[in-house]
């Protein structure tokens, strides 16, 4: 078993176990139910459901129904599907926070008849301006000064209905003078005049979230209430609360921690709700929401969101997720799950003039590095299909599939080449006569013909017509603000894609691996057999990240030096003096010190990295590779990172804290948020396993779990090596030492079985 850091929720829970502050552990995951639940609730998920899970203890689903006009059963059942879909299991009922209605008026009659709450009757704007601002006392209304005797009656009246909204509300007598703003005297209680979905009529008033929360975490015997940070102020009423009302222990505490943000997305629920209601997404379910209802219609699977979750840890400061790393869970989830098969988006029609008759050729599902067996029929018959992109009449340089003079393999069949070019009256190419090889057929090709490409086909007559959905980011801006950032290509949709017939007749699997083109998902309200759909859940490759390069490299403003085409500029005399001293003295490769040498700002940040830690191979790579990168598109004083932190994190590199695979990953954060990435290591857990005895363990487990490919290695198939490795990596987190890796997994490879 891996021996993960632990983050610092896990380390309090640890803590207040050990000291035996709670027999019993109790979270709950609290949400109002007035949208459907997204990528940010399901790391509040995770976490919670995870530590009553790991600590033996017990997390409630509670809902938070505390305001009539926005909250229905339909969010209700959205929430209770994401928190089972994601394979969690609440303790008992469901409970609601309108469970508690009476007991949280009876709170407040308490809190009244101590003094230490009263009936205001100041309109929102006077309570808004007697609050003060944060350098400025507040003021305390005027109705304060109501005897306990008044406020109660008034109270009871607010409850029965015989006031307008807003007309009155139940206020705490705290502090108007405290730093912080919440506690000047905040809002319990406010009228409001709308029926609950399970309440009906029977209430006039709602409890605030700052009074029902604490109070409800305590009625449940919750022991750690987690919540995310924008909550961090809202501590100090929870404990007030909890304190001024005596409640008998063990008592509740409030623990926050960092919100999911991701970048090219949004998470707030009310400009969800104003997507939809513009017809902009469909409904709370489109796949290109970071709902959860939507990650799963386009194909999401609940191990990928919970992997990504874990991967991004947690933390105590804000910062913002890129999106690629979830794009990243999902394929590392699918890759080794999904079968391969093939598919055209745009055909083209070829017929193979030379063949005659029909075959059935087996081909695998899976490529020989992944550790599972499958297989399916392609028929093939003189006339296919193949993609548009696949044939080019004039072909660029390095262009390697099919042309008049150069001929390609069909995948798992044979080797063609054009004979004829058939074109309609608008020049469009339509068809390609071809001629075929018959001793060239895949796994026993014998032709002798060199072929530098293999390309995809269907068989024309058994192939089934898809439409095709093409997912993309929803907004263009890494930051979004509003509905013009909206990427007008998020949604592309084909007509008439052609399949290979296997992937229609399929009842085991609902996604695939369309080669070349990504991975897909069965969409699971409008598939049938008569109008097969798919919705594209991820690309192969992070295509966005090398436009959002190519657009940034377009639009910086630097100027580039002057040299000669096809030959490098003369060094300048003070450049070649670096270059000598990168060379000699630092013992730089010539690559890394040229880069620097020809440089003034990258030298001088090497530099100074220098300083603080001298390293120069470390720090060199670091700096030509990834500081040069960011400030090829921003200045120096435009990034968050400083020569100290790139030399913290060469530091953590000699020393074996981090591997170097992980501090590319540190460097990243590090770029968006300006943390130090000796904080960034410790939270989210990155140090390296330099642990033997534990790599070893590790190293077992995977040959355990995949002993058919052990048994292919032993046989002669070296090149599993690769796979082990990486699973051994995978189990890791990425943090087992490489080299410690690389030392043991030979050894116990051969000793396995």
């Amino acid at each position: 078993m891996i021996n993960r850091s632990k983050d610092f929720l896990r380390k309090r829970v640890e803590e207040d176990l050990k000291l035996g502050r709670y027999k019993k552990i109790v979270t709950r995951f609290p949400p109002e139910p007035n949208g459907f639940p997204h990528i940010g609730h399901a790391k509040s998920i995770s976490i919670n459901f995870g530590i009553a899970k790991e600590y033996g203890g017990e997390c409630n689903l509670r809902m938070d129904d505390t305001n009539p006009t926005t909250e229905n059963i339909e969010f209700v059942e959205a929430l209770k599907d994401a928190v089972e879909w994601l394979g969690f299991k609440w303790s008992g009922d469901v409970r609601y926070t309108s469970d508690y209605f009476l007991k949280l008026y009876n709170y407040a009659i308490k809190l009244i008849k101590m003094g230490k709450a009263y009936v205001d009757s100041l309109s929102e704007e006077e309570i808004r301006e007697y609050r003060g601002t944060v350098t400025s006392a507040g003021k305390r209304s005027i109705y304060a000064k109501r005897g306990i005797e008044e406020n109660l009656e008034l109270f009871a009246r607010m409850r029965s209905g015989e006031f307008r909204e807003g007309e009155h509300v139940l206020r705490a007598k705290i502090d108007m003078s405290s730093a912080n703003m919440k506690m000047r005297d905040p809002l319990l209680y406010r009228i409001k005049r709308a029926d609950h979905f399970r309440a009906k009529d029977k209430w006039a008033i709602y409890p605030m979230y700052d009074f029902a929360h604490p109070l409800s975490d305590y009625i449940e015997g919750v022991t750690h209430s987690i919540c995310t940070l924008e909550f961090e102020n809202n501590r100090d009423i929870y404990d007030w609360l909890i304190d001024t009302l005596e409640l008998k222990p063990p008592r509740p505490y409030q623990h926050e921690f960092a919100r999911l943000n991701i970048n090219y997305t949004i998470m707030s629920k009310r400009k969800i709700l104003e997507l939809i209601d513009k017809n902009i997404v469909s409904s709370w379910d489109d796949p290109r929401l970071p709902t959860i209802a939507g990650l799963r219609r386009r194909g999401y699977t609940p191990e990928a969101i919970l992997n990504f979750c874990e991967q991004i840890g947690v933390a105590k400061a804000n910062s913002i997720v890129d999106i690629a790393q979830l794009e990243f869970a999902i394929r590392d989830d699918l890759n080794p799950k999904v079968p391969r098969v093939m598919s055209v988006f745009k055909p083209l029609k070829v017929t193979i003039e030379n063949y005659s008759g029909f075959e059935d050729i087996e081909a695998s599902y899976y490529p020989h590095d992944v550790p599972k067996e499958g297989s399916r029929v392609l028929p093939f018959s003189k006339e296919i299909y193949i993609e548009q992109d696949d044939f080019m009449e004039n072909p660029p340089k390095d262009y390697y599939r099919l042309t008049p003079n150069q001929p390609v393999r069909l995948k798992y069949a044979y080797i063609i080449s054009c004979q004829e070019v058939i074109k309609d009256d608008n020049g469009n190419i339509v068809e390609i006569k071809a001629k075929y090889y018959p001793n060239s057929k895949s796994g026993s090709d014998s032709s002798g013909i060199r072929v530098k490409s293999a390309i995809q086909w269907v068989e024309a007559n058994s192939a089934k017509k898809i439409e095709i959905r093409l997912y993309d980011r929803l907004f263009k801006k890494e930051t979004p603000e509003s509905i013009e950032d909206i990427n007008p290509n998020s949604l592309e949709i084909i007509k008439n894609a052609l399949i290979e017939p296997a992937v229609i007749q399929d009842r085991v699997n609902d996604r695939f691996q369309f080669e070349r083109h990504g991975y897909f998902y069965r969409d699971p309200v409008d598939y049938s057999d008569k109008r097969p759909i798919f919705n594209r859940v991820v690309s192969l490759k992070d295509s966005w990240a090398k436009k959002i390069k190519k657009d940034n490299r377009r639009d910086r403003n630097k100027p580039k030096k002057e040299h000669i085409e096809g030959k490098v500029a003369p060094m300048s005399r003070e450049e070649e003096n670096l270059f000598q001293i990168y060379t000699k003295k630092h013992n730089l490769n010539k690559e890394v010190a040229n880069t620097l040498a020809r440089d003034i700002e990258l030298s001088k940040f090497y530099q100074e990295a220098l300083k603080e830690f001298n390293s120069p191979i470390t720090i060199g790579n670091i700096t030509t590779n990834e500081v040069a990168r960011e400030l090829k598109i921003k200045k120096i004083d435009e990034v968050k990172f400083t020569p100290k932190y790139i030399a913290d994190l060469a530091k953590m590199i000699d020393s074996e804290t981090i591997s170097t695979k992980i501090a590319k990953q540190v460097f990243e954060e590090m770029n968006k948020s300006g943390r130090e990435p000796t904080k960034i290591v410790e939270e989210r857990g990155l140090k390296q396993i330099n642990d033997k005895s534990l790599i070893l363990a590790i190293i077992r487990d995977v040959i355990s779990k995949n002993e058919d490919n052990v048994k292919k290695f032993r046989d002669g198939n070296k090149k599993l090596l690769g796979f082990f490795i990486g699973e051994v990596l995978k189990a890791s987190n990425g943090k087992a030492n490489p080299k410690i890796v690389n030392s043991l997994i030979i050894e116990e490879l051969n000793r396995a079985l």
